[in-house]
């Protein structure tokens, strides 16, 4: 397998935090869902949805493989931190107290395993697009 970054994608601790961000993510889309729910199904359904397809669609290169519409670091970093806090923000507009006590120490906990990558993204650019062999 590739590494992905200084740490590698097959190292355990790229692990650890690749789980935990999907376990934050999840959590955030549940609060978003919830939260926008109490004003439109429609809307918290579509913010949802849109939620989980940014970051499957835009992607910098060698972060995943392949993606189908590469972003420079910054951007992908924006999404991470957009999605992590809207998914706070509304845990503790539509949550329990200890739900969104829950959340947040969940996202911290994220937000520290996932540093290294982060710092990776920051500096991450866009590899120089190839000429077209189209004629």
């Amino acid at each position: 397998m590739t590494p992905v970054h200084d740490l590698g994608a097959a190292s355990p601790t790229r692990r650890r935090a690749a789980l935990l961000r999907f376990a934050t993510e999840v959590g955030d889309w549940a609060a978003i869902g919830i939260a926008l729910a109490q004003i439109s199904m429609p809307l918290a359904i579509a913010v949802v949805l849109a939620s989980v397809a940014i970051p499957t669609v835009y992607a910098t290169p060698g972060d995943k493989p392949q993606p189908l519409i590469p972003v420079p670091g910054w951007v992908t970093l924006a999404i991470l931190a957009a999605t992590m806090a809207g998914g706070v923000v509304a845990a503790w507009i539509a949550w329990p107290w200890w739900g969104a006590l829950a959340l947040s120490a969940l996202t911290a906990a994220s937000l520290v395993a996932e540093l290294p990558r982060w710092r990776w993204l920051l500096t991450a650019k866009m590899p120089a697009s190839r000429p077209s062999s189209d004629h």
